[in-house]
């Protein structure tokens, strides 16, 4: 190391050298081979190799499988105000060139790919929303939100507020309890409500961020309902798992003949009628409570092909390794139901939102699919999460988006 430190120094294994070295910025509980008692959870720490060699500097979470997440691996960098505040002008400017005129509703921070593990920040209009899921941000969000707040106004942005939701379990594993609610920000009012309206591909949007999905809405697809936009004009359109129906409206918008847009939730089915409305759609477009895996069956049998286009959609049929080959027998039913169900030339634009489901695992059961419901694919498109979710090559977590249009054929 190039000058003297003043973080706990913790040893690791060759394995966790490798991986460091490799890009990846995670050390597990188990490739550690000092000993951590003693020191704040939450704390900086210097990771170093059996052999002393200096691997980077990161947050310690003493209760996560993660034990480490480095935030640098210059032995120069001093971890005050500044380098944090330098970090996030540096992802708002990254937002300002990939997103250009889009980053009214997008991704601000995207946890590792942006340095800045365990957080993720989403901005909804005037309202920014995050989600922290590791120790070592929890503790400083007192200093880091208020810069996020001042880096954007300073740059023109309005911001109202900043909405926390940290109503998950996973930061249980973190050691972190579970809330939401507004950020105190100082000589900044507190917003009114929690619902705000977005607008995204000409289509506007009711987002509440404090009781919708996630942060409040799915902002990694928007380019990706643009595309299913552009190849709708004049087709008879099936949205599954429409959610608040965005993939359903591009559609519409991009001039579809008929668009069904089905959910198994009442819920987010009313949502979408409202969207319809909202945006004056509601007029071509079926709106229908059910589940997917009984729809298209049933759709089969009727022997008819009432769609032309497919939308598949689904939330993450897994969320661990364990549970991999389960999901895929779930996506091939899908999908080899979509198949079957559209006629030679029609249109499926399918994906899944699972890291653990590789591209390669995901292309895979697609083939088997076609094979099974003898028909080919022509690809039209293969795509990922828009570029305000940043893909880190050396971390295969932040790949996670897998999204194919094709022609049956």
């Amino acid at each position: 190391m190039k000058k003297q430190r003043e973080y706990p120094v913790i040893t690791v294994t060759r394995k966790a050298q490798a991986a460091l070295e490799g890009g990846h910025p995670w050390v597990y509980d188990e490739e550690l081979l000092t000993n951590t008692e003693g020191i704040a959870n939450g704390s900086l720490v210097d990771v170093v190799s059996d052999k002393e060699k200096y691997l980077g500097t990161g947050f310690l979470s003493e209760k996560s499988k993660i034990r480490i997440r480095l935030i640098s691996r210059n032995a120069n960098d001093s971890f005050d105000e500044a380098f944090f505040e330098r970090r996030l002008r540096y992802a708002w400017e990254y937002r300002k060139t990939v997103m250009a005129e889009d980053m009214g509703a997008c991704r601000v921070i995207f946890g590792e790919a942006d340095g800045f593990p365990g957080l993720t920040v989403d901005r909804y209009g005037e309202i920014l929303v995050t989600q922290t899921l590791s120790y070592g941000i929890e503790i400083r969000k007192s200093m880091l939100f208020p810069l996020i707040y001042k880096v954007l106004t300073e740059d023109g942005q309005r911001i109202s507020g900043i909405y926390e939701r940290n109503d998950l379990a996973i930061r249980e594993l973190e050691g972190l309890s579970q809330n939401k609610g507004w950020f105190p920000l100082e000589n900044v009012p507190q917003p009114i409500s929690p619902v705000t309206v977005i607008s995204e591909n000409g289509i506007e949007y009711e987002v509440d961020v404090e009781n919708g999905q996630k942060t409040g809405f799915f902002l990694d697809q928007k380019y990706n309902r643009l595309a299913v936009s552009r190849l709708s004009k004049g087709k008879r359109v099936l949205d599954c798992f429409t959610h608040t129906g965005s993939f359903a409206l591009n559609a519409a918008l991009g001039g579809a003949e008929y668009v069904c847009a089905v959910d198994v939730s009442e819920s987010a089915i009313e949502t979408a009628r409202k969207n319809a409305v909202r945006n004056g759609l509601d007029g071509k477009m079926k709106f229908l409570a059910a589940d997917v895996l009984d729809l298209l069956p049933q759709l089969e049998r009727e022997g008819e092909k009432p769609y032309d286009f497919i939308v598949l959609d689904p939330p993450a049929f897994t969320k661990s390794r364990k549970t991999i080959d389960a999901a895929l027998r779930g996506y091939k039913e899908i999908n080899y139901r979509a198949m079957k169900l559209l006629p030679r030339g029609g249109y499926l634009a399918t994906c899944s939102c699972s890291h653990f489901v590789s591209d390669e695992f995901f292309r895979k059961m697609l083939k088997a699919a076609a094979r099974d419901a003898s028909v080919e694919l022509r690809q039209i498109e293969a795509r990922q999460q828009a570029p305000d979710h940043p893909i880190l090559w050396n971390v295969p977590e932040t790949d996670y988006l897998k999204f194919y249009i094709f022609q049956i054929v």
